[in-house]
């Protein structure tokens, strides 16, 4: 399955900036708020170095990682869910991905002016948020006075289906996100059809200066202290930084720039792994001389299940699945002595696949 992710925000916060850092891509970024008028879609590729050390030890004619769709959706204003700005045409798009990157502004420059005229995360975190969830509201609405049509009638389901659009209703009503409403998922299945967007997971960025990417500053304070009872995965990257990273082709200029800078690895790749780990994902490994290829599932689905990844046919004509873990692959560097060695599992439809499992499946239609 592919992963789809929308970048929001409000102008001028370096949404696009990052997307240009993300994804091959080039997007236009400016210094003038609503710069683009459409958004901006790219394909990233899932950093994964397990695919690298298979890869090394097969040498096959190709190499396929997983991949996420990014979004850029252009910036959000006060108004945007009335068609203030140039936002509300865009929220569709917001609708139609898995989980959300909220960009904030964690830094100053006279030279990229704020709409507000001041620098505030939490005065912009709430503007986007109060936003989807006059857009959520709207939906939710909607399908009260249809369900209460239904209800009149003396539909038992459809009097409990109300019973739980108004507790979202008074969840909205006030001012929170539909995805910190606890309920069972019964319940939860009652707005599924809706595509809430404030019922998506969300990720934050907090958007900094390079001389605060490593310890901080008070801006990221200020972001992590207000989402103190959410929870949430807070992120803090140089979107700028990023970029001029993205940039460089040389895999050794890289490594250069991101040890000046105090890094490890680029902040892209911790943002796709908190994607991944936001919507319970996970990936599975094919090998062999052809390609060796990484495939997207969600967390605890079966071998059957997993198989459909691949093709709806293995799916449709499991027999069983041959499994290595990725650990005995690389250590015994050879399917050969995976088997010599005892490693290689033969599974049925119900083996719960993990992350990494090198896979091989058996199938007949």
């Amino acid at each position: 399955m592919a992963l789809k992710c929308g970048i929001i925000g409000i102008a001028n916060v370096g949404k696009t900036t990052l997307f240009n850092s993300l994804s091959d891509a080039r997007a236009e970024s400016g210094k003038n708020a609503f710069t683009s008028n459409k958004s901006n879609i790219g394909i990233i590729n899932v950093p994964d170095d397990r695919l690298n050390k298979l890869a090394d030890l097969l040498n096959p004619a190709k190499l396929t990682p997983a991949t996420v769709e990014i979004v850029d959706i252009p910036g959000l204003t006060k108004g945007s869910s009335q068609g203030a700005g140039v936002g509300n045409q865009f929220l569709a798009d917001i609708r139609n991905t898995d989980a959300l990157i909220h960009v904030l502004r964690c830094f100053d420059d006279e030279t990229l002016p704020h709409i507000e005229g001041t620098v505030d995360p939490i005065r912009d975190l709430e503007t986007v948020n109060l936003e989807l969830q006059v857009k959520d509201m709207e939906s939710v609405d909607k399908k009260i006075k249809k369900t209460e049509k239904v209800a009149k009638l003396g539909d038992k389901n459809a009097r409990h289906d109300l019973d739980i659009l108004m507790m979202y209703k008074a969840h909205l009503d006030a001012m929170k996100p539909v995805r910190t409403l606890e309920l069972d998922d019964l319940s939860k299945s009652v707005i599924k059809d809706l595509f809430l967007l404030s019922d998506k997971p969300v990720i934050y960025v907090c958007n900094v200066d390079d001389a605060s990417l490593v310890s901080g500053n008070r801006y990221v304070k200020m972001v992590q202290e207000s989402l103190a009872e959410e929870k949430p995965e807070i992120l803090v990257i140089a979107a700028r930084l990023e970029a001029e990273i993205a940039e460089l082709e040389d895999p050794e200029d890289r490594r250069a720039f991101l040890a000046d800078a105090g890094l490890t690895e680029p902040g892209v790749n911790r943002l796709i792994r908190s994607a991944y780990n936001a919507l319970n994902l996970i990936s599975f490994l094919t090998a062999g001389p052809k390609e060796v290829r990484a495939w997207t599932i969600r967390k605890g689905l079966n071998a059957q299940q997993s198989a459909g990844a691949i093709h709806s046919d293995l799916e449709r004509g499991f027999i069983r699945a041959e499994v290595i873990k990725y650990a005995d692959y690389i250590s015994l560097r050879s399917e050969h002595a995976c088997k010599e060695a005892g490693k290689i599992s033969v599974e049925g439809k119900n083996y719960i696949v993990q992350d990494g499992d090198v896979i091989f499946v058996r199938f007949n239609i």
